[in-house]
This record gives structure tokens, sequence and C-alpha cells, in this order.
């Protein structure tokens, strides 16, 4: 594939009613022209909340809108037939898609069972009460509506590790079930975040027992065939074991009738944990380059007083870029959400330039940073927002400028704490440009390209700079850009050809 790049086709405020499926068949037509080539959907299958769901609070995954459960036959996206019409046309068009995977957690049980638990230090998850105590917890899914369609595992808490609520006593907080799985504690090859991270939310699922790891391997290779999906995107892999992901992996790939796109979501800023993961799975996975985000973040905040220069520094696109895929906000991120750390606007499109013009990592674009968002809801100190997430500016001119322009060996000018640049070098068949950014006044970088470069004139493709630049025999010249900004120069008569 010619530049990959990933548009997350949805955030945590889409509206509901059954609207993203319908939306997809009537944009598909237009990606590729957009230069957007896969699209991660949202959790396609049935949550605790019905319709009104996200995705990740998961239920059913074989419910992929179909039966009559948790208060509505389709989810918030739509229904099954929509979701497979919106595939078939994504893939008409050329676009691979990635199906979201919830596997470490199911919630909205449908019925109790009596059982023992050990209450859990919720700051130190090693820290188990020797006592355990008899109680009552939602913890037996049957999906009584479904019938044993698709699917006639049962799941109770002997596929589980821990809750987070208990009745008689009432009780929440963190719960180790006590089964034949855990007599041993949380499982390992978890994150070490509270002593131990493996439990995260609802019923965690242990994968220490081997009738659960098939299921989920069960599971994978139907959805395969009744959606005909391109790969997945693997949510909170940093609560899951690794030994089980990387066994799950190697399975679909084998199964797959094409090799599959995987890209996990391991949440830390700590390169190193990424890196420890990619070695625990063999490379067998992508991983979103979070500490890449934080240090987007940092910049948009501390404005000038940021060195552009270390923009990469710590991240795993610089480590392991053959396993990074870049992004510069989630659903996760975006204001009022649990990992809140929205870039701010006017950096948004020099992160932007930076994940989609250089050679490195695979990059993925936010749906509202492409198409907008507006919602209310409630922050961390109780108070209720009203949120407006605009157009990034010029964001479909940089996506498109990806396709057409960030071609051949790239050459960095990071030389300067507020004014960075980096060339691509073109290839034969396709050109190459010139990035420039500044994240405090006007910038300008005196660059040498080589005499390819000589007596080309060059203009700024996003329109942000007027004048034309005109190198010299040797491929000399002066690149600017405005305050706070980002210009892309190419080769007036080569852009013309481009098109």
């Amino acid at each position: 594939m010619k530049n990959p790049t990933l548009l997350q086709c949805f955030h945590w405020y889409y509206p509901e009613g059954g609207k993203l499926w319908p939306e997809l068949v009537a944009r598909a037509p237009g990606f590729n022209a957009l230069g957007i080539n896969m699209v991660w959907l949202p959790p396609a299958y049935k949550g605790a909340d019905g319709a009104a769901s996200v995705g990740y609070d998961a239920y059913d995954l074989f419910d992929l809108g179909e039966f009559s459960q948790k208060g509505s036959v389709a989810t918030k996206y739509g229904d099954k037939a929509q979701l497979l019409t919106a595939i078939n046309a994504l893939q008409e068009n050329g676009i691979l898609t990635l199906l979201d995977v919830v596997v470490n957690h199911k919630m909205g049980a449908d019925e109790k069972e009596r059982l023992h638990v050990n209450r859990v230090n919720q700051d130190n998850r090693n820290d188990i009460d020797d006592e355990a105590i008899e109680c009552e917890a939602w913890t037996r899914f049957t999906f009584p509506a479904r019938r044993g369609n698709y699917s006639r595992f049962i799941w109770d808490h002997k596929c589980f590790n821990g809750v987070d609520h208990i009745e008689n006593p009432n009780e929440n907080g963190i719960f180790k079930i006590v089964n034949d799985y855990t007599e041993e504690g949380w499982t390992d090859q978890v994150d070490d975040e509270n002593g131990n991270y493996d439990y995260l939310m609802g019923c965690n699922i242990d994968y220490r027992n081997r009738a659960v790891a098939e299921e989920i391997k069960y599971w994978a290779r139907w959805v395969m065939e009744q959606t005909q999906c391109d790969g997945f995107r693997l949510d909170a892999v940093k609560h899951i074991p690794a030994w089980f992901y990387k066994e799950w992996i190697e399975h679909v790939q084998e199964v797959a009738p094409k090799p599959l796109f995987i890209v996990a979501e391991y949440w830390s800023y700590d390169v190193e944990k990424l890196r420890q993961y990619i070695d625990q799975v063999e490379g067998k996975t992508m991983l979103f380059d979070a500490p890449l985000l934080k240090n987007f973040h940092d910049a948009s905040l501390q404005g000038s007083s940021y060195d552009m220069r270390q923009i990469f520094t710590g991240t795993l696109v610089e480590a392991d870029p053959f396993h990074a895929v870049t992004f510069v906000a989630n659903h996760d991120t975006q204001p009022l959400q649990a990992l809140e750390a929205p870039v701010e606007p006017w950096f948004k499109p020099l992160a932007y330039a930076l994940i989609l013009l250089r050679e490195n990592g695979v990059p993925s674009v936010f749906y509202p940073d492409m198409y907008g968002a507006s919602y209310d809801d409630t922050g961390l100190d109780g108070g209720t927002y009203h949120i407006d997430m605009a157009v990034v500016d010029k964001l479909d001119q940089i996506i498109l400028a990806r396709q057409r322009f960030a071609h051949g060996v790239q050459t960095l000018w990071f030389d300067n704490p507020n004014c960075i640049a980096f060339s691509r070098s073109g290839t034969r068949e396709a050109p190459g440009c010139v990035v420039v950014l500044s994240n405090g006044d006007a910038g300008k970088k005196r660059l040498t390209l080589g005499e390819n470069y000589g007596n080309k004139i060059w203009r700024d493709f996003l329109g942000n700079r007027q004048e034309r630049v005109i190198t010299d025999e040797a491929g000399n010249a002066v690149f600017t850009c405005n305050g706070g900004s980002v210009s892309i120069w190419v080769i007036a008569d080569e852009e013309a050809a481009s098109r």
C-alpha cells in the first residue's frame, strides 16, 4: 500500500441513532481522494448500554447488531446489515477496514452467582487480603436473546479473575475471584502499574482458563468470516497477558485469507514499556505511540519555550519506527475523557505534518480533526462543559500532501529550538517536498538539497506563504514558514503534474 494512512472513524461522543455505518457508505467513495486508505471502526458488537454504548463495555461479541439485547437490536452505530454494507462499500473503494477488539473484560452480565472473593488494595493489586468472602456477583453471561446462535459458550465466574462490585455484602472496589485458575493471584506479563495492572474494570477475563482463550480465538475466526475485515485494533493490551495476545495474533494471521494489519493500544508514556511489550509478542503487532502524543500535548501548551529539536525524543517512532502508529488525538484523549491530553488547535497542523509527511511510522487521523465534533459532558470536577472540536486547519491538504509528495529519502534539519525542517527527496515516480515548521516567530531555513534540485521554483502547497522560492544551481535556497505554523514546499511544475 502506498503511504498507508489510517482514519479513526469515530469519537467518544459520536451521536447515537445508528448513523455511523450509513455515513461510512456515503463517505467511502471519497476517502481515496482525501488520501485515506485504512479506517478503524469502533467496537461493532453489543455493549452493556445497548444502543447508547460506545462499545468498550463489551457484553456480547457475537451480536453485531442482530439480536434484541440490552434494550435494542442495533448498536449505537447501526445494525449488522448496515455494518456489513459499510465494510463492503469501503473495500469496494480500496479502503482497508480494522475492527476494534475489546477482550479484556465483560460487562452487563445476565445472572448473579454465589462465589468467594478476596478484597484487593486498589493502589497495590498484589496486596490481596487472605480472607475469602462469600458473596454474590454478576458474573454469568448466557445471552438469552441470542439462544446459542454462533456460540453456545456460557461465561461464568471461572472465566474471570476479578470484579469491581459484589452483593451480600454490597461493596465496590477490586475483588479477586477465588477459583481454580487464580490461586497464584493475577496473571503475569501485564503492566506493573499499581503492582500488577491485570485488573481494569467489570468482569476481568482470565486467559489462564484455556476454554476462554479458545473461545476468543473462535470468535476471531467467526468475525473475520462474517465481516471480511482487513485487520484489528486491540484495546487495553497492557491489562492482558502478552503471552495470550502473541498466541492469538499468531492464530488469526495463520487462518486469515490475507495478511492482517494489527495495531494495539498499550497506554504508557514510557517508551521502554512499549518496547518490552513488542519483544514479548515477538513484534507481531504495532503499537500506538502514546509518548509522541504526550510530546505533542506538552509542545502545544509550552509554545515557543518548547525545544522542537526534542519533539521525537523518547518516542516509539524514534526507537522502533517499524512498530509505531503515530497519532495526534483519539477517543480517550479528547476533552473530558479519562486520558485527556488534547493538543492545542494551533499546534495540530504542525503535529499532523510531522506524522503524515515523515517516512517513519503509520499515521492515524482522528475523526473530529477531519469533520469536527460538538458535545456536552461532565468533567472530573463535576462541572458540565460544552466542547467544540473544530476541523484542523488544512488537515485535508496535509493528508493529500502525504500521498502526493511524501516520497523518497528523508533528511532532517532539527538544528533550532523553534524552527525545524525536513525534506523528502522524491523518487523517479513521485515528487518530494520540503517541510518547515515553527512554534515561535516566523521561521526560515537555508537548505542545501543538491544539484538535482537546482534552478527549481517552489511553492507552499498549503498556501500559508505566498512567495515563490527558487533554488540556485546547487539546490540552495531559504525556505520559510509563518510563526506557529507549517509550510509544505513543493516544486511548482511537479505539483501540477502530480494532480
